[in-house]
């Protein structure tokens, strides 16, 4: 039996990591699941599964936790320390799917406890790839990609030698706005971007999907994941979803990786790995479907792809600050205070302020310094987002 705890478990990719281990119950045994302010959804599952402890982000819902579980015998607990220590219960696999910087430190406790952390979280390796992976290799843990088009890359690789790799594409639905005139971005609401044409995905990354915003970690997340250059990556814009990335080989083939938008097969191949187990998705029928379309990204629309290149170019701390930055952004936007396409100049402009300034971007990439270019970026966002916003 599989020891398992899940990070993140009341998000969508939680809650559908939930549903294929409540498939194969038998198979896995729940040690902590971890959520933020949906107790009864942490509560009910917690119970469910039978897991040992439920931890909600939130100090200020622990009682309400407790009494939740009252009489279930699941431990609870709260707080970010109460997180990484949930995290740090020896376990065989874990989900790592907090949303956004918070997810890295629980993320790192899990490592090196030598588990296998299957990485949702694009935001760690964004902001940490190198301290990830060194983390993961002192202490002798894996770490798998579950992102769909990452997952996708991996399954492409297996048996393949990195070296003869020329590039890697991965493809984009292009969101919710991918189809309307430029000139009516600006005007855009938050329902508008909350509206995922393929995929049904929580409300932050849905957004950041019509902004492209997510595809932008995604390139960095590729490159650190996969250590290839940057020029080695592309992005597609694939309105059907159904090709999540390609492989391209020094021998001119590319090996692409199809399967239905649904995110239980990047999961359920990193919780079964290495092997295959079969999973309750779609099957796809390629001749009812007649044809699949890509094109490039337009620059104008998606500038998110700009600056990722941009981060990479810079490296060190510049992930650190392009994340955190674009999470505060995204704050404004959803607050009301921003455009939505107001976004990537406060990014851009946050990461030209703290590049000029020696000791940010350019530190090592020690947790402690992640951790202040975090805090520095989310202040500088403030400030350019306020005055944007006059």
């Amino acid at each position: 039996m599989r020891r398992v705890s899940i990070l993140g478990a009341t998000g969508s990719i939680g809650q559908n990591t939930i549903d294929l281990i409540a498939r194969d119950r038998d198979a896995f045994d729940v040690v902590a699941l971890t959520g933020g302010g949906n107790i009864a959804q942490l509560a009910e599952d917690a119970r469910r599964l039978a897991a040992q402890v439920a931890v909600t982000a939130y100090e200020d819902r622990l009682d309400d936790l407790r009494d939740a579980l009252a009489g279930s015998g699941v431990e609870a607990a709260a707080g970010a320390r109460a997180l990484v220590e949930a995290a740090s219960r020896p376990v065989d696999w874990v989900m790592s799917a907090i949303i956004g910087a918070a997810g890295l430190a629980p993320g790192l406790a899990a490592l090196q406890q030598g588990a296998t952390l299957a990485l949702a979280n694009k935001e760690s390796m964004v902001a940490a790839g190198p301290l990830v992976i060194e983390t993961a290799r002192k202490h002798g843990a894996t770490v798998l990609p579950v992102d769909s088009e990452h997952s996708a890359v991996f399954q492409a690789l297996i048996g393949e030698d990195i070296a003869a790799v020329e590039r890697i594409i991965i493809t984009a639905s292009g969101g919710a706005f991918r189809d309307w005139p430029l000139e009516k971005l600006a005007g855009a609401t938050v329902a508008e971007a909350s509206a995922h044409p393929n995929w049904d995905m929580g409300q932050r990354i849905t957004i950041d999907s019509a902004s492209m915003f997510n595809k932008a970690l995604e390139v960095i997340e590729t490159r650190e994941f996969f250590q290839v250059r940057p020029e080695q990556i592309e992005v597609l814009v694939h309105p059907e979803s159904l090709v999540h990335a390609l492989v391209g080989f020094n021998d001119g083939g590319l090996m692409a990786h199809v399967g239905p938008a649904d995110m239980r097969h990047a999961i359920g191949f990193a919780l079964n790995w290495p092997v295959r187990k079969p999973v309750p998705v779609e099957r796809l029928d390629l001749a009812a479907l007649g044809a699949l379309s890509f094109r490039a990204p337009d620059a104008a629309r998606y500038p998110a792809l700009r600056l990722a290149r941009a981060v990479m170019q810079t490296g060190g701390l510049a992930g650190a600050a392009f994340n955190a930055a674009k999470e505060r952004a995204l704050d404004h936007f959803i607050a009301g205070r921003l455009g939505f396409m107001e976004m990537a100049p406060v990014v851009e402009e946050v990461l030209a302020r703290l590049s000029a300034q020696p000791g940010h971007v350019d530190a090592p990439v020690y947790l402690d310094n992640i951790t202040r270019v975090d805090h520095l970026a989310r202040k500088e966002a403030d400030a350019v987002a306020e005055q944007i916003a006059g």
